[in-house]
């Protein structure tokens, strides 16, 4: 491909983790599968949920539950074929993957290497977690706070909790100043920078109030995948980013849009490519993604390849 700064790549695409690539939230996942879900709700009446999560995982330790039990119940959850089939063909297309989530290392990365599909993501943004030295499994905040009031993210935006702001604040994980969707953006400019092209697309997919800071970061060029009738959408609905907004209704319909987006990503780039070869004309390519209307309360009907997806999702046994 030559190289133009009109020439884009395939898109990178961000994932939230609960509820976009697994059919749940994780944490309640976990705490239901281990029978502790009124001592969770219990902890939830007086402590902040990133702060209940971790005391729960001290409650269950003590009482004789260990690692292996937790990682038992982070086989079960919910991921749909459809979404594994997905992140592959987005990988095999060229996409870069990552993703950005609240939920935690321990149990992302117990789930994506169990439906073996660790490898196919080049980082994770998340909330820290390890077994310390007696087994007990600790999840710490991505940005560390000592009250729900005083964070230290620096997000004002009452969507994101205190522990995690998708975009703004000190990146402690990392150890050095940086804010991590807007950190993510950076990189990519510096990559494009580096050689002399516009920077490929970014394509965000999430659910909940904690996804609507980073789409609003995205501009023109970009993508947002909100999970229609989830809150996120109701929070585009009422005021929609500059990026390109594309909801998505079950997981069959995650993978068609998401896989039409890359393939009329990477169409726009070949045809940049052989326009910069021929010097001809701008020309317009079918299939080009076009701005879809803001509407979040059913799903919206998208343009691009249908691909032959698998059956309905399957709950994986222990």
């Amino acid at each position: 491909m030559a190289a133009t700064d009109d020439v884009r790549a395939a898109p990178l695409v961000v994932f939230d983790f609960d509820k976009t690539i697994v059919d749940c939230d994780t944490d309640n996942f976990v705490v239901d599968s281990l029978g502790a879900t009124r001592r969770f709700d219990d902890l939830l009446r007086h402590l902040p949920w990133n702060h209940a999560i971790d005391a729960m995982m001290g409650e269950l330790h003590a009482e004789g539950k260990t690692a292996e039990d937790v990682l038992a119940a982070l086989r079960a959850t919910p991921l749909s074929p459809h979404v594994a089939a997905a992140i592959k063909a987005a990988d095999a297309r060229g996409c870069e993957l990552r993703v950005l989530s609240d939920a935690n290392a321990f149990f992302i990365g117990a789930i994506l290497a169990h439906h073996g599909l660790a490898g196919y993501f080049s980082g994770t943004d998340t909330n820290p977690a390890h077994l310390d030295a007696a087994g007990r499994l600790r999840i710490l905040p991505y940005h560390p706070f000592s009250s729900p009031s005083s964070t230290t993210h620096g997000c004002t935006l009452p969507t994101c909790p205190p522990n995690m702001c998708k975009v703004h604040g000190d990146d402690w994980v990392i150890g050095f100043q940086g804010k991590v969707m807007e950190r993510i953006l950076l990189e990519e400019e510096a990559a494009a920078a580096m050689a002399r092209r516009r920077r490929r697309a970014v394509v965000y997919l999430g659910d909940g109030r904690g996804d609507y800071c980073p789409s609003m970061k995205l501009g023109e060029g970009d993508y947002v995948m909100p999970r229609a009738g989830y809150p996120v959408c109701e929070l585009i609905a009422a005021a929609p980013p500059a990026a390109v907004v594309r909801a998505w209704d079950g997981f069959e319909d995650l993978a068609r849009v998401l896989l039409g987006i890359v393939d009329d990503e990477i169409a726009i780039a070949v045809a940049k490519a052989e326009q910069e070869q021929d010097d001809a004309p701008s020309m317009n390519v079918v299939g080009a993604a076009a701005v879809v209307p803001v509407d979040c309360r059913g799903a919206m009907p998208q343009p691009g390849r249908q691909e032959a997806l698998l059956p309905q999702a399957v709950r994986v046994p222990n």
